[in-house]
């Protein structure tokens, strides 16, 4: 497809700006890029204070709080933070937009790759956590969970990327969306605590899959990849391809207006 094509030709380019743009995140302040990877732990810290110590919640069943939350909320923290980077993108970069040599299809992938670096590095401390605690990842899971995150993503913001240059409001009401989507995937609360059908409507969810086989990856209870001989994992791949193709074809569809609009 045209927008692989380009993305390959052109992957030199948006790695170096995708270091530049997370660089320029934090140009302004003293510490720098420091503050990318201090405040998402300190984040994910409050939280397992809080949850574990303060509240006691017992949403971790048999394992530790720390190994059972921080997978989940890493790898939620990570694909929050390029969702939306990456569907403002154009606006941010409306400069570049301007260039008619510029291709405009890369810059969403930008962002994807600024918040991969803060991304890599929350999964990380997920891991010495696990490991702390005496769990150890399958490094298989981790690595195809991230090339499924990686993939939905892209698909995701093909289309969010489009909208909200055409419709400024949109990315607002992303906003919103997406913390309804915090609560309602099982980052903080376990699947097991809901019963009947129900579960299954949370487990077609496309971020129910990413958080909890990036789980999988630490507790071996957690069984979504290969549930039902893999149909959540069909189902998975079935949605982010259709969601490619339709955010494609939008994309392409209003790509010449984005420098009007801008």
């Amino acid at each position: 497809m045209e927008f692989l094509k380009t993305l390959y030709k052109n992957k030199k380019l948006a790695l170096q700006l995708g270091r530049n743009d997370f660089r320029n995140r934090f140009a302004n302040t003293s510490l720098g890029s420091v503050w990318g990877f201090a405040q998402p732990f300190v984040f994910m810290l409050t939280y397992v204070i809080v949850f574990q110590y303060i509240l006691k919640t017992g949403s971790s069943g048999h394992y530790p709080y720390v190994v059972w939350f921080l997978p989940g909320m890493s790898i939620w923290m990570f694909i929050n933070d390029a969702v939306n980077a990456s569907s403002n993108s154009i606006r941010n970069y409306s400069y570049l937009v301007k260039k008619v040599v510029f291709p405009v299809d890369i810059i969403p992938i930008i962002t994807l790759i600024s918040s991969s670096i803060i991304g890599a590095f929350l999964i990380y401390i997920s891991c010495m956590a696990a490991c702390a605690f005496g769990f150890f990842p399958n490094l298989l899971i981790v690595v195809y969970i991230m090339i499924c995150a990686l993939c939905f993503i892209i698909s995701f913001t093909r289309f969010t990327s489009a909208l909200s240059t055409i419709v400024p409001d949109f990315g607002q009401l992303l906003n919103i969306m997406m913390q309804l989507f915090m609560w309602f995937t099982p980052i903080i609360w376990n699947l097991k605590m809901i019963k009947g059908s129900l579960v299954i409507l949370f487990k077609v969810f496309p971020f129910t899959y990413l958080v909890e086989g990036f789980r999988q990856a630490f507790i071996s209870s957690s069984t979504i990849i290969t549930e039902h001989h893999g149909l959540y994992t069909l189902i998975f791949w079935i949605v982010t391809l259709v969601m490619f193709l339709w955010g494609n074809m939008v994309f392409k569809k209003n790509k010449k207006d984005f420098s009007d609009v801008l």
